[in-house]
């Protein structure tokens, strides 16, 4: 567990992301491997499968992790207050809650698959594998939520590093089940599924043994776990405006989806691999706001709120030079990198395209993601989830649809950058007007009068 509320708030937000950055590079992994296997043992096909896949998955899993990331804000508050019992009640109503989700969303996705793909226009050819791989992939959700529940846990306890250790052995094992099930034994694109499952199911199971061990607050014993309907409230009030947001993201990028995918086979498999190494390259900001958030929910539950500005101004300048040097490395090996995918000449030029255009505006993106950081943190989650929508909804969309009519494919990648423009230009002023500070959830009055009664 980690302290965040002292100490030199710039080198205490690096070394509380980088783990965080690295785990979920890991965990990218998982996806990316997937994709690159089938798309060099199975054809450009099964690639497009695969990516036509995810948008989907995001839209019912979504929801669940917006929720959940309210709990994650309420733990780290009340960790940065020192009330250990309500830490304690704030866990256990994250498990139970995330256990039924798990259940709910498997039936749904499965049940829903095969129309929701055709409602998204996914050509025929790409259809049998994309439903194939995704009903396998759903079977892993209990897994899933299980592992990234443990990991929002302990990173609101200020512990980053230990669901590291378990995402490196489990995307190592991905590996090698994908070049067993695939390369080897034949199976295609649900070899690909089969390998992520079992791989998230290795990174739950020993997530939990060593919690059990090690950690007495958040232990997981089935039989004694409290469901907390007052905390289960306040994860809604912060958690069901950012799971929405999810959500409607989510259903946005299903659209962007169905626009892609009328342009053919080709430029799915692009968008698929060039938009894994988007999500890739997108890493950094997005663990930067994820440690800013915890940080500033430490520090306001504790009363410092001048911290909160200092954390700010670091993170903006740490993950603004990491943006800047992955945009200048996308752009000048965009050809390699897209090479690891496929050897089909179409399908690399489409996506070389599309890293060049999207990748030069990283620093839009990392800046939208750490201003949002602070407002998570602090609990303010409604205004940035209109922010966010609106970004979506009415440029990006809009955008693409326009654009491509005029420029191909190219008008939907350029629709990109120009979101995340107006989305940073909106966060930042909503910042400057400070309404957030408002929206702290822990009352420290309350906390300090039940100090002096325990006294």
């Amino acid at each position: 567990m980690k302290n965040l509320t002292e100490g030199n708030s710039g080198s205490l937000i690096f070394k509380f992301a980088i783990p965080m950055l690295i785990g979920n590079v890991f965990q990218q992994l998982y996806n990316i491997v997937d994709s690159i296997v089938v798309g060099r043992y199975v054809g450009k096909e099964a690639l497009a499968a695969v990516g036509a896949s995810f948008p989907l998955i995001f839209m019912l899993i979504s929801f669940v992790v917006g929720v959940a990331m309210g709990t994650t804000i309420i733990i780290s508050q009340y960790f940065g207050a020192k009330d250990m019992k309500m830490v304690k009640r704030s866990i256990d109503t994250m498990y139970i809650f995330l256990f039924f989700a798990s259940i709910i969303v498997t039936i749904l996705g499965i049940t829903l698959s095969g129309p929701i793909f055709r409602l998204i226009n996914l050509p025929e050819d790409v259809m049998p594998q994309a439903i194939a791989y995704f009903n396998v992939y759903l079977t892993g959700m209990i897994f899933f939520f299980g592992f990234n529940g443990i990991s929002s846990v302990l990173r609101g306890l200020g512990d980053s590093k230990t669901p590291l250790y378990f995402l490196v052995i489990a995307t190592l094992m991905n590996i090698a089940l994908d070049l067993l099930f695939v390369a080897v034994f034949k199976w295609g694109v649900v070899g690909a599924a089969w390998a992520t499952v079992i791989s998230q199911a290795g990174a739950f199971i020993s997530g939990i043994i060593y919690l059990n061990r090690t950690h007495e607050v958040v232990k997981l014993n089935s039989l004694k776990l409290v469901f907390d309907r007052a905390i289960f409230r306040k994860s809604l009030m912060i958690g069901l405006p950012t799971g929405l947001q999810q959500t409607f993201v989510s259903m946005g990028m299903l659209a962007i989806t169905r626009i892609v995918n009328g342009f053919g086979t080709d430029v799915i498999a692009a968008y698929s691999a060039a938009g894994r190494l988007d999500s890739l390259a997108g890493m950094p900001a997005m663990n930067f706001g994820a440690a800013l958030s915890t940080f500033v929910g430490q520090n306001l539950g504790a009363n410092k709120p001048e911290r909160v500005r200092q954390g700010f101004k670091a993170t903006l300048m740490m993950s603004g030079a990491l943006a800047l040097v992955t945009s200048l490395f996308v752009i000048v090996f965009r050809q390699q990198l897209m090479h690891l995918f496929t050897d089909d000449a179409a399908v690399i030029s489409i996506g070389a395209d599309y890293l060049v255009i999207v990748s030069s505006f990283y620093i839009f993106f990392s800046t939208m993601f750490v201003i949002g950081g602070v407002m998570r943190g602090a609990g303010d989650t409604l205004i940035p989830m209109f922010i966010t929508l609106f970004a979506l909804w009415a440029i990006r969309i809009p955008a693409a649809s326009i654009l491509s009519r005029y420029f191909g494919v190219d008008g939907i990648w350029w629709s990109i950058p120009v979101a995340w423009f107006i989305g940073m230009l909106l966060s930042y002023l909503y910042y400057l007007k400070g309404n957030w500070k408002k929206k702290v959830v822990v009352n420290r009055s309350t906390l300090v009068a039940d100090e002096v009664m325990i006294d």
